[in-house]
């Protein structure tokens, strides 16, 4: 596997991490941590950002985002699931883009 793939999923699995974190310490709510994250999601799936973008080149900017925000749904007292797993989730839910109709 490319280190730098592996460089991200500890990444994102810190950043995951952190998340509970503060969630856990009071200083941001779950809602307030998903809503930053559908806000980063939705400015990356805007048409500006990704007109000229093909479905799987959306679906791999988005992924980091789709990954914590799973991560986000999990609560604070729970063990957090494998980078592995969050993926395999990640895409199990994801939706066609509207230019895919």
């Amino acid at each position: 596997m490319n280190v730098a793939n592996l460089q991200l999923e500890g990444l994102l699995m810190a950043v995951a991490s952190i998340n509970q974190v503060l969630v856990r310490k009071g200083l941001v709510s779950v809602e307030e941590i998903d809503i930053a994250l559908r806000k980063a999601e939705a400015c990356e799936t805007g048409e500006e950002r990704s007109g000229g973008m093909s479905a799987s080149s959306r679906d791999a900017v988005n992924f980091p985002i789709r990954l914590l925000e799973l991560a986000n749904q999990c609560q604070p007292e729970a063990d957090m699931p494998s980078f592995s797993k969050l993926a395999r989730m990640v895409g199990q839910m994801k939706e066609p883009y509207n230019d895919q109709m």
